[in-house]
């Protein structure tokens, strides 16, 4: 079969010709490399990242290297990033920072680039010098986002940055000033750059992804509906992010191509969930559009903080539920203890939950963001993905067979 999207070129040995004459090209000498994200659109595209050792002219470094191959051809974005041949294909390579969608992220990377910002926007009291400042990368989907936080070391005060897309930037900010207008606890929008970083506050409280393994019940489901029942009507006329069920097969697509084995399970699957959600209708309700246990902040039993809000627009509630639902059953490599404290989350949250959605719906979606989740295994290299994705897809067949028996 033709690797019209670049795949098999990408995720074998073969890429080793391409990545050193890449890097000779910028420089350096290309000494080890090893795959550290693989996001494919099969069919369509596949972006790889690297992680690789370079000898450069002032001594050896590890750099994180990308490759990105599309069937149609270049983007109009590949053309700032270096493009070799391989045959009669054409692929684009960066060297990070250099990621050529995220304009911002070659400033937001580096203390000195990130200390001019600052300055520039007053984030901190008084100017700050790089050395200054502290920065972590919280998390980065190559030619798509990445998040920062930039801690001032003599205060303590810190600030997220958020590397954005050009033609997302705009609709985020509004997002956040909707939101923030109506009462929500979302950060204050501190600086928007001309290259797209948009520099957050930091909230109080404690994330609920970890609040969720201490003894007491980090909050209530009470509280978690209240969160999405302040959303304001105006939500609505934003654009409309398409429920996790509309790109299922697309998901399960992806998670078959790098577990054939699963193929028949997820086909299965993905035919249970259509069927089973084949009358319900689009919804016209204010929602978050993927919310999860690492999008609030808790304090003393109460939701005090509500993030990326970027995907917040028109909906229905049960696909925020289900999105939750599907985010606790699919947390990895927990001890017994931690097990046991989100298993009594879950059976103390979804029943409230029914009473407010159709139960069976609420499983079905669940099981479907499951489903999406089941692709991150994979895609981030995790050395036992295998064992995860099969665990994953189990747990969406579990809450099938809950309703379908």
């Amino acid at each position: 079969m033709e690797d019209v999207d670049g795949f098999s070129l990408l995720t074998s040995a073969r890429v080793e010709p391409l990545l050193a004459t890449a890097v000779s090209h910028a420089g350096g000498q290309l000494a080890s490399w090893q795959a550290d994200q693989i996001d494919r659109d099969p069919g369509r595209s596949t972006v790889v990242t690297y992680q690789a050792v370079v000898d450069w002219s002032y001594g050896r470094r590890e750099e994180v290297l990308g490759v990105s191959c599309r069937a149609d051809g270049l983007s109009e974005a590949d053309a700032v990033a270096d493009v070799f041949a391989d045959g009669d294909r054409q692929v684009a390579f960066w060297l990070y920072p250099q990621d050529p969608d995220l304009p911002g992220l070659a400033r937001a990377a580096y203390p000195e680039s990130m200390a001019e910002v600052c300055n520039l926007h007053r984030i901190f009291p008084g100017d700050v010098r790089p050395e200054q400042l502290l920065l972590k990368m919280i998390g980065y989907r190559p030619r798509r986002r990445a998040v920062l936080k930039v801690t001032h070391r003599d205060t303590g005060e810190a600030v997220y940055v958020k590397v954005l897309r050009a033609k997302y930037a705009a609709e985020i900010v509004r997002r956040h000033q909707l939101l923030s207008d109506a009462g929500l606890p979302v950060a204050e929008v501190k600086a928007v750059t001309p290259d797209h970083l948009l520099i957050l506050s930091e909230l109080t409280g404690r994330p609920l992804a970890e609040a969720i393994f201490a003894a007491q019940p980090p909050c209530s489901a009470a509280e978690l509906l209240d969160v999405l029942d302040k959303l304001p009507p105006a939500v609505c006329e934003l654009p409309r992010r398409p429920p996790w069920t509309d790109s299922l097969p697309h998901y399960a697509a992806i998670v078959q191509e790098s577990m054939p084995a699963l193929g028949a399970r997820l086909n299965g699957l993905v035919s249970d969930i259509q069927s089973g959600l084949a009358d319900t209708e689009i919804g016209f309700e204010p929602s978050h559009g993927d919310f999860h246990e690492g999008q609030l902040q808790v304090r003393d039993g109460h939701i005090v903080g509500l993030l990326d809000v970027d995907t917040v627009g028109p909906g229905r509630r049960v696909d925020d539920l289900a999105c939750l639902v599907a985010h606790l059953s699919t947390i990895q490599h927990m001890n017994q203890v931690q097990t046991e404290r989100v298993h009594r989350l879950i059976r103390e949250w979804v029943p409230v939950f029914d009473t407010q959605v159709d139960p069976g719906e609420l499983r079905l979606r669940a099981a479907a963001v499951i489903i999406s989740l089941a692709t991150g295994p994979f895609r981030n290299q995790e050395a036992d993905w295998q064992r995860e994705t099969t665990l994953m897809v189990g747990s969406a067949a579990a809450l099938v067979r809950q309703i379908l028996g």
